[in-house]
């Protein structure tokens, strides 16, 4: 009986480690879309991967955008052309799946421009919507 209950245990464990990795691929594989999806100038394509919710939360220089639509607004008057977008690159430093709905990422981003190169760094709060991992809050400095 109780080594059933180990191999159960084991189990179990080696799940919820698959799991997790399943989540940490999905989640790069949505970091990476919006870098292919930036670096087109696509800045629709590029909000595609966050929740499209009133919730939605951005903190930037200027405070807290609060919903996907103004958020979509901001890249838009921000980021108004190609030139000023420039060729975004992430550094991702950590991701860390907090539950079955839930991940935080730390990382840099990087901007190569004609203008003038910028960059910082971000954590992001991922959550999964409808079996989906969408930005849920995005803190970019």
């Amino acid at each position: 009986m109780r080594k059933l209950l180990i191999c159960i245990f084991s189990l179990m464990i080696a799940g919820n480690l698959f799991a997790q990795k399943t989540d940490e691929t999905a989640i790069r594989a949505v970091m990476a879309k919006q870098v292919t999806d930036w670096n087109n100038g696509n800045i629709d394509a590029f909000m595609e991967t966050y929740w499209k919710s009133d919730s939605l939360k951005f903190v930037g220089s200027k405070g807290v955008t609060y919903g996907w639509k103004n958020t979509l607004e901001r890249y838009k008057k921000s980021y108004p052309d190609t030139t000023v977008m420039g060729k975004l690159q992430f550094d991702i430093q950590s991701v860390q799946i907090l539950s079955n709905d839930y991940a935080f990422v730390l990382g840099k981003w990087f901007l190569k421009r004609t203008i003038g190169d910028i960059g910082g760094y971000y954590t992001l709060l991922f959550k999964k919507v409808e079996g989906k991992w969408v930005i849920a809050l995005d803190h970019t400095s």
